[in-house]
């Protein structure tokens, strides 16, 4: 998979280049994976499974981006890297940034239109993302040691 997309939204600054990291890969895959389980609950309320489901995807999706060495502060950006980062089709970030949107009006303004037709296709959008990622090695670099107390 070519980073030359990737390398372009670094010039224009929506992205930054950082040493991809092991701990780092493989702990926002974990985090994913727990959030995505958990949405699946149908016990919980349906905004909650959003939530979940939500942050799964970007979990995920900051993974793929992470192990090939870029950041990105912004998550609609790390969701638009994901045909770059894991080959998926153009369809799984809309659907994850049609969710973006209304995470937004949630968490900003208090507007909470969450239908059971957006979970279902975030809970979609989202297992796209984490079989993409789960089919992934991490990232071929030793994992940093933890710092020594002195």
């Amino acid at each position: 998979m070519t980073s030359t997309e990737l390398d372009r939204l670094v010039d224009s600054r929506g992205l930054k280049r950082e040493p991809p990291s092991r701990n780092e890969f493989e702990g926002l895959v974990q985090s994913g994976l727990a959030r995505l389980d958990d949405a699946t609950h149908e016990g919980l309320s349906l905004e909650s499974r959003f939530d979940l489901a939500y942050n799964a995807a970007h979990a995920l999706a900051l993974a793929a981006l992470r192990r090939m060495g870029y950041r990105s502060s912004s998550r609609y950006l790390v969701f638009q890297t994901l045909p770059h980062t894991t080959g998926l089709p153009a369809s799984v970030w809309r659907v994850l940034s049609t969710c973006h949107q209304k995470r937004n009006l949630s968490e900003y303004e208090g507007i909470v239109d969450v239908s059971p037709r957006l979970l279902d296709d975030l809970l979609l959008a989202a297992r796209a993302v984490c079989d993409a990622v789960s089919a992934m090695s991490p990232p071929d670099v030793p994992s940093a040691a933890p710092e020594k107390a002195t």
